[in-house]
């Protein structure tokens, strides 16, 4: 998965678009003008690529909503519950209506998935904090849930990150090497406890791990971990859905190596797809550099397909529906709070 450099593809991304190597492309802000540009963007990407690619974007709400003009204002996720003052019934409604109106917004331009919801524990992070649901892992289980089922109401599958848990470092992992210390038996009850039990309900499509070292388990970066993809969320939790890298440009993946170095690890540790973003020169390393011949499993070919997006409508016809103005009645009843 890569990314693009402005409004409009050029000759150099047509091209590297249709690379057999290439089964994804992530949008960000600088890919954003309005959604006229957005809808022609998208359209000229799906007829240049050979691949039906996965287009994703990261729209989790808050600070992190690519996004913005001609788009509903999704709050952070971790205002919710403030606002709320903890009411329980309240809160799990505005999760599950923000959920189905931000993805049934990102649907209507062709966009498959958000890399959403965040289910790390807001704790000593900085990068995570109000992306976050809650402190409390049972808060977070229930909220997240709902936002889930919110998008899956909508069409778009879930993503849950920073598997097993981004919260308790302070290190941001996009400028540094995080290393959290604490306890398997303290990891495993509090904050993969969250992944487990919202796997377990069946709500989890994709997961992203984080780009962060958990010595008790492995000196790698769960990411670039056999045992923690492989043996802890394959074979112990079971999960079948699709296993994205972190970016592997960013600083917490770069002392695995080169960036073809840490594709390769990224691909042998169990992951279905790499993402390398910011850095068309690495992309084009990348493809340049793993074998031409290089073929995923089928059965990682068969879980990026069931990410991909059914039909649904487009943006005026969605803002027509009875869903969508119950949606909107219940942001404008969040931001009157």
């Amino acid at each position: 998965m890569l990314d693009l450099s402005g409004y409009e593809l050029t000759h150099e991304e047509i091209d590297i678009l249709d690379h057999p190597l290439v089964g994804g492309l992530i949008l960000f802000t600088r890919n954003y003008h309005d959604p006229k540009q957005l809808n022609d963007l998208i359209k000229h990407v799906r007829s240049v690529t050979r691949n039906h690619v996965v287009i994703a974007t990261d729209h989790e709400g808050g600070r992190v909503q690519r996004f913005r003009e001609g788009f509903s204002k999704i709050p952070a996720m971790g205002s919710i519950s403030q606002k709320t003052n903890g009411n329980s019934q309240q809160s799990s409604y505005f999760c599950e209506q923000f959920g189905w109106l931000m993805a049934a917004e990102l649907l209507a331009f062709d966009i498959d998935i958000s890399f959403a919801p965040v289910l790390d524990i807001h704790g000593i992070s900085e990068v995570i904090g109000d992306r976050s649901f809650h402190q409390q892992p049972d808060v977070i289980i229930q909220l997240a849930s709902e936002f889930v089922k919110g998008m899956r109401r909508a069409g778009m599958s879930a993503t849950g990150k920073h598997f097993p848990g981004h919260g308790n470092v302070l290190e941001d992992s996009h400028i540094a090497m995080p290393v959290d210390t604490r306890s398997l038996q303290e990891i495993f009850a509090v904050d993969m406890a969250i992944f487990k039990a919202i796997h377990q309900q069946g709500l989890l499509d994709a997961v992203m791990p984080a780009h962060v070292i958990y010595p008790e388990l492995d000196d790698l970066p769960a990411g670039f971990s056999q045992k923690w993809i492989k043996q802890i969320l394959r074979q112990d939790l079971e999960f079948d859905g699709v296993v994205f890298s972190d970016d592997l440009s960013m600083q917490g993946a770069v002392q695995m190596g080169g960036i073809v170095e840490r594709a390769e690890l990224a691909l042998d540790a169990g992951c279905d797809m790499v993402l390398v973003c910011n850095d068309p020169t690495g992309a084009a390393k990348v493809i340049d550099g793993l074998p031409s011949n290089l073929a995923l499993p089928s059965h990682s070919v068969e879980r990026i397909k069931r990410l991909r997006k059914s039909s649904s409508l487009d943006l005026a016809r969605l803002r027509m529906t009875d869903e969508y103005q119950i949606a909107n009645k219940a942001l404008d009843q969040f931001y009157a709070i």
